[in-house]
């Protein structure tokens, strides 16, 4: 669903606006997750077949920001974990935006005939790619405090204003934000 279609403009955000505003009005935990269930039916409405990918990498980020957490006071653990984090993270990433790209070089260069199935680019990958890839990092830094609400880090991730178009916000930015907005 882009920004600028009719069924956004017309149905999509109004519906979202006065369910969060009225009907959920006084109720923070509850808009929070409205908005997580929304931000995931507007991902679904143009991608359903990687609603799977994005709710696997809000989990297994959660996880790792879990682990830096637990493994603060073990810098070898913790940078471990991160790069363990940035590998699978970028692993997604390449294999959905670079691989095929690798293999028609490859090709072209080694005179060979590897083939792999058209692989479709998931809307917004890099977004909730690198946000998820920021909310870990920010806990191993200290500019952040772990969350422990799986719903809190899925909300980071995928609200929809910026989920396919950002801008990329550092969870350090928002975190005060998911239940202390005004």
């Amino acid at each position: 669903m882009l920004f600028s279609s009719l069924i956004f403009i017309v149905c999509f955000l109004p519906t979202v606006l006065i369910i969060y505003y009225t009907v959920l009005r006084n109720h923070r935990k509850l808009q929070n997750v409205f908005l997580l269930i929304a931000s995931l039916g507007f991902y679904a409405w143009g991608e359903p077949k990687f609603v799977f990918l994005l709710m696997l990498s809000i989990v297994v980020n959660w996880i790792f920001g879990l682990a830096v957490a637990h493994h603060k006071e073990h810098e070898i653990r913790s940078r471990w974990i991160i790069f363990i984090m940035v590998v699978f993270n970028l692993s997604i990433l390449y294999v959905f935006k670079y691989l095929m790209f690798t293999i028609d070089n490859l090709n072209r260069f080694l005179g060979t005939d590897f083939t792999v199935s058209k692989i479709v680019l998931p809307i917004g990958i890099s977004f909730f790619t690198f946000h998820a890839i920021s909310y870990v990092i920010d806990i191993y830094r200290g500019k952040a405090q772990v969350q422990r609400n799986l719903f809190h880090v899925g909300l980071y991730i995928v609200f929809f204003p910026q989920l396919v178009a950002g801008p990329i916000l550092r969870y350090s930015v928002i975190a005060d934000q998911i239940m202390g907005r005004k």
